[in-house]
């Protein structure tokens, strides 16, 4: 018979901030606000980016493309820690470790090479 560590899991452990109740309720409302701010500023250069004719011009188009780059990746990382907090979880699933870096690097690769 083979010795050694036969354990086997399906979960990942994520360590921080996880300690204190008023610090985890800060930081929520810290990192909610700081995405709703970004995603509303992205969402405003895109809009505006399309409506207005004089900013039809390749930096602009690039402009709107890197904030909806600056959406997608904003929302595949910050979404999972507002809701890890807001559940007081410090334990993220193997399989839901890997979809998150997929659409991550999804994001990535789309805004990499949405300008072809």
């Amino acid at each position: 018979m083979e010795r050694g560590n036969q354990t086997e899991t399906g979960n990942l452990i994520v360590l921080g901030l996880m300690e204190d109740s008023d610090l985890k309720s800060l930081l929520f409302d810290l990192l909610l606000s700081m995405y709703l701010v970004t995603v509303l500023r992205n969402l405003l250069i895109v809009l505006a980016t399309i409506s207005y004719s004089h900013l039809h011009m390749t930096m602009y188009f690039l402009l709107s493309n890197l904030s909806l780059a600056d959406i997608g990746f904003n929302s595949t990382t910050i979404t999972k820690a507002l809701r890890n907090i807001q559940r007081q979880s410090t334990v993220i699933t193997f399989a839901g470790c890997i979809a998150q870096i997929y659409n991550f690097c999804s994001v990535h690769d789309r805004s990499m090479y949405s300008g072809q």
